[in-house]
C-alpha cells in the first residue's frame, strides 16, 4: 500500500487531525447505521464543533481519518467546509476502512497520516464534545518552541472514570500514573499539539503503509517517562460521548 494513497488536498500539511474512524460499539444501535462523530448534536454533527473551533483559532486545514460508514463523513463534509463568520476548512481524508478494512487505532491512523500533517498539529477525538475550548495559535508556538514532544489537555475525573488516566506535575508535566494511584487526578480530554518526533521511534513506519492497528497510550506514557509530555487542566464544559445517556443529555 502506496503511504500517500490517501487523499491529501492541504499544502503545507493539514494542521489538526480529527479522530473518527471508531466503531462506536457502546453507541449501538445509533451507531449501526451512522459513524458516531456524525451523530447530532444540538443540531449539527457531533464532530463539527471541534472542526469550527479549529477554524475560528486559523487552523484551516483540517484532515480527518474515517473507517466505519467513513464514506458517510467525506459524503458529508466534501473536501471544504464553509460555514457563516469562519474561514473556509479545506479537507483532506485518510480513509482507514476503505485501505486496509479496518480503523488503525490512534497512534496507527496518526502515523498512517503523518505524511499529510504539518510538523506540529491538533489531535482531537470527534466523539468529545468540547464547545469552550479554545485552539490558540499561542498554544501552538510555545509548545512548537520547548523541547517537549506532546502537549496534553487533561480535565477532572468524570464520573465515568474515576481512576482517571495521569497525573500533573506543578511544573507541567504529565506524570505516568497508575489509575487509581494518588495524584492520578486527571482524564486526557483527547485534546493534544504533538510533533511529527513524537511518531519517530514508534516502530512504523510514516503513512504505515502495511496498515499496523498501534494504539497511543503506550507511547505517551513511555515519552512520560522520559519528561517529554507536558500538559495543563482545561476546564471548560467537556462531554465524552460515549454512551446514549451522555448524548441524550447533551441534547435534553
Amino acid at each position: 500500500m502506496n503511504p500517500l494513497a490517501f487523499d491529501v488536498t492541504a499544502s503545507g500539511g493539514a494542521q489538526a487531525m480529527i479522530l473518527a474512524a471508531g466503531r462506536g460499539e457502546r453507541m449501538r444501535p445509533l451507531t449501526d447505521v451512522q459513524p458516531k462523530p456524525m451523530l447530532t448534536v444540538r443540531g449539527q454533527p457531533l464532530m463539527q464543533s471541534p472542526m469550527q473551533a479549529l477554524a475560528r483559532g486559523g487552523f484551516t486545514r483540517q484532515l480527518i481519518n474515517t473507517a466505519w460508514l467513513g464514506e458517510k463523513i467525506s459524503t458529508h463534509f466534501g473536501r471544504q467546509l464553509v460555514l457563516p463568520g469562519l474561514p473556509t476548512v479545506d479537507l483532506s481524508y485518510s480513509h482507514e476502512g476503505q485501505d486496509f478494512g479496518h480503523a488503525l487505532e490512534t497512534a496507527g491512523g496518526i502515523v498512517r497520516a503523518l505524511p499529510g500533517l504539518a510538523d506540529v498539529f491538533w489531535v482531537v477525538a470527534g466523539d468529545v464534545f468540547a464547545p469552550d475550548f479554545v485552539f490558540s495559535a499561542n498554544a501552538v508556538q510555545r509548545f512548537a518552541a520547548s523541547e517537549q514532544l506532546a502537549h496534553l489537555w487533561l480535565v477532572p475525573n468524570p464520573a465515568h472514570n474515576p481512576g482517571g488516566d495521569f497525573g500533573l506535575s506543578a511544573q507541567g508535566r504529565v506524570l505516568n500514573l497508575a489509575k487509581g494511584a494518588p495524584g492520578c487526578d486527571y482524564t486526557f480530554s483527547t485534546i493534544a499539539l504533538y510533533k511529527r518526533s513524537f511518531f519517530a521511534d514508534c516502530g512504523l513506519p510514516a503513512g504505515n503503509p502495511a496498515g499496523t492497528a498501534l494504539a497511543l497510550a503506550p507511547l505517551l506514557r513511555a515519552a512520560m517517562d522520559r519528561g517529554l509530555v507536558s500538559g495543563e487542566v482545561y476546564a471548560g464544559a467537556w462531554t465524552d460521548v460515549g454512551t446514549p445517556e451522555r448524548l441524550a443529555q447533551l441534547n435534553t
